[in-house]
């Protein structure tokens, strides 16, 4: 019975995170989307994945994440559409994430994001933009839904997080615009913040189905109440003057596969989808955003060592869209467009103390 009922859960949250990726609309545009990956070494133990190695009181886990791409195919709606020069937006994204486990079961979870990157923009305010900074940081909590280590090899855990506007949303570079050169405002996927306070929803989850191979899901979203932030956006598309402040999504699933042998070493292959909707769940979605998605094949490989994982993903995008605005639909002007990345290579190097 605990084992249906664990399969019925998994299945189920599952399920529930790729239903509300659907019905927000495809997001990720200039990959304003910064949402960080958490690891899941539960996918890597010991003693074959999926096992838990015991607990103190002193069982804090840091992880270091690094993610790197460089947006330069140019895109309206699904269609890419060749040009003989583009925005090159190359960003390093670093993220110190924190796990204290106060019990078996509970932990709090704190992350904060670094952010440096570079932007030549071809249009008005035309120049190249170089930002660098924190982001806005995370504090929450995290829970098992079964007491670990369950008898069957899986388990589902949801957070709850605080998303705390430390990083800076008004970011601004030296641009030329309308034959002047001006301090202009850089574009809000270069920008580390979004001035808005907000709110984490996730969940994680991994189910052993034969011998070294577990089935993952990785779920979260972000929700933004904020509907602009006040930032001049340089737009002279109507409604669009100032900066929105947006939700965001991240969802990846798959399968993770220990070597036969090499307990210590596994790989990975699943999908992942990530961006920003057209209209946030919360709050009205009005000034300059671009909504799109990208949804890629993820492989990856993770390997173990005592107490530290290390982790590296290369989702390779399959499918890449641009959906229109709240004002570009309001005042039905032409589709926005958006610049997105071929690959993203995401690294981390996680450590139980």
């Amino acid at each position: 019975m605990r084992n249906r009922l664990l399969f019925i859960t998994f299945a189920a949250t599952t399920f529930a995170t790729t239903i509300t990726l659907a019905n927000n609309a495809f997001a990720q545009g200039c990959v304003a989307a910064h949402s960080n990956q958490r690891p899941m070494d539960q996918l890597i133990k010991s003693d074959g994945g999926g096992a838990w190695n015991g607990f103190s009181m002193h069982n804090l886990t840091v992880d270091i994440g690094y993610r790197v791409f460089n947006s330069n195919k140019y895109f309206i709606g699904d269609e890419e559409i060749a040009r003989p020069t583009a925005v090159e937006n190359h960003q390093n994204i670093f993220d110190v994430g924190v796990e204290y486990r106060v019990s078996p079961r509970w932990s709090v979870i704190a992350d904060i994001p670094v952010y440096d990157g570079t932007r030549n923009q071809i249009y008005p305010p035309s120049g190249i933009f170089q930002v660098s900074g924190i982001g806005d940081m995370t504090i929450g909590a995290q829970a098992w839904i079964f007491r670990p280590p369950t008898e069957n090899g899986g388990n589902v855990a949801v957070s709850l997080s605080l998303k705390i506007p430390t990083g800076i949303e008004n970011a601004t570079g030296s641009a030329l615009y309308k034959g002047q050169i001006v301090k202009a405002t850089a574009d809000p996927s270069m920008q580390p913040g979004d001035g808005g306070w907000g709110f984490v929803i996730a969940s994680q989850g991994y189910k052993t189905l034969w011998r070294g191979a577990d089935a993952y899901a990785q779920g979260q979203y972000l929700f933004n109440p904020l509907n602009t932030n006040g930032v001049a956006s340089f737009r002279s598309q109507p409604g669009q003057s100032v900066i929105s402040v947006t939700d965001q999504y991240l969802f990846r699933t798959g399968i993770a596969q220990a070597l036969p042998r090499v307990r210590s070493l596994a790989f990975s292959l699943g999908v992942r989808a990530e961006g920003v909707p057209v209209r946030d769940l919360i709050g009205d979605s009005d000034g300059f955003r671009r909504p799109g998605a990208i949804i890629s094949l993820d492989p990856g490989v993770m390997f173990n060592f005592r107490r530290t994982v290390l982790t590296v993903n290369g989702p390779w995008a399959l499918y890449r869209n641009r959906p229109p605005s709240v004002p570009e639909l309001e005042n039905n002007t032409k589709n926005g467009d958006a610049f997105f990345a071929d690959y993203t290579v995401i690294a981390s190097i996680s450590h139980q103390f």
